[in-house]
């Protein structure tokens, strides 16, 4: 059973509230209605995503496979997967993005399980392995405790099956991010440390409608701690690479481009300065 809100450490059970704040938010920025309708439409992040798992999986896709997508918020990427033939469970702490996923499967009608758990419980919810577990950009700066989340990466993993994760680079987390010049200056800690508390009434999807929680927590894990957990957890890591585009505006002076997966954000030149994300696959050996 996933835990109750008073369960939740405080600084979780804040960030649960202010995410089950964000759903009918995201259902609107994530243009939940156009997706449902169009059985043809992917999330630009599955499908970016898939472009960088693809030479790690069977025949380069994910069709008849088993996938797990931890901290999955309203649906929009797992259901893009199971469009894409895989047979999909969700997990995420949000009990809301929870609801709004169940329901926008159905609207789509898609097969798909959505479950509320906190993520380093989600082997134990589940019960069972699968062929790929999946973690979606944005998430890995909510999560405490990164071995916790490696253990839980590997006992949901069948041997032979791939991990995989697309995120927001470190050091781009690092650096100032309201300066409106072209300079990348470091302001914050690269590595990890005590959580940072944010006092944010709005969503970076929509700046006009307000959230009454505002209190959230988020951890800074650099990239050693992320590979070290991993490989501490008995996995092999496979892949790892720099991406230079992110799905949102980090940084004021970043301009939208368009790739061949969709929209998304960059540096407007010298992209070469900086990674904006990292990708990472692994497998479990046995």
């Amino acid at each position: 059973m996933s835990p109750l809100p008073d369960d939740l450490p405080p600084e979780l059970a804040a960030n649960r509230r202010n995410w089950d704040e964000r759903v009918p938010i995201h259902l609107v920025g994530y243009g939940a209605d156009a997706f449902a309708a169009d059985p043809e439409r992917l999330s630009d992040v599955a499908r970016e995503d898939l472009a960088l798992m693809g030479p790690h999986l069977p025949g380069g896709s994910v069709a008849g496979l088993d996938l797990v997508h931890l901290q999955c918020h309203i649906g929009t990427d797992t259901l893009s997967f199971a469009r894409l033939g895989a047979r999909v469970t969700g997990v995420d702490l949000s009990p809301a993005a929870v609801a709004a996923a169940r329901d926008l499967a159905r609207r789509a009608g898609l097969a798909a399980d959505f479950v509320e758990a906190e993520v380093t419980a989600a082997a134990d919810v589940l019960g069972r392995t699968f062929d790929v577990v999946h973690t979606s950009i944005g998430a890995l700066c909510w999560l405490p405790d990164l071995d916790a989340w490696a253990r839980t990466v590997a006992a949901l993993l069948r041997p032979g099956g791939l991990f995989f994760v697309r995120d927001t680079h470190p050091v781009l987390a690092a650096l100032d991010d309201e300066r409106d010049d072209d300079q990348l200056v470091l302001t914050r800690r690269y590595f990890a440390g005590p959580p940072l508390r944010w006092d944010d009434d709005v969503s970076y999807v929509n700046q006009d409608v307000r959230i009454e929680s505002r209190e959230t927590w988020e951890w800074h894990h650099p990239l050693s701690e992320v590979v070290g957990a991993l490989l501490g957890a008995g996995l092999r890591v496979t892949s790892l690479g720099e991406q230079t585009t992110l799905p949102w505006r980090a940084l004021p002076h970043m301009v939208e481009v368009i790739t061949e997966h969709g929209t998304a954000h960059a540096l407007p030149a010298g992209r070469e300065r900086l990674p904006l994300t990292f990708s990472l696959t692994a497998v479990r050996d046995g």
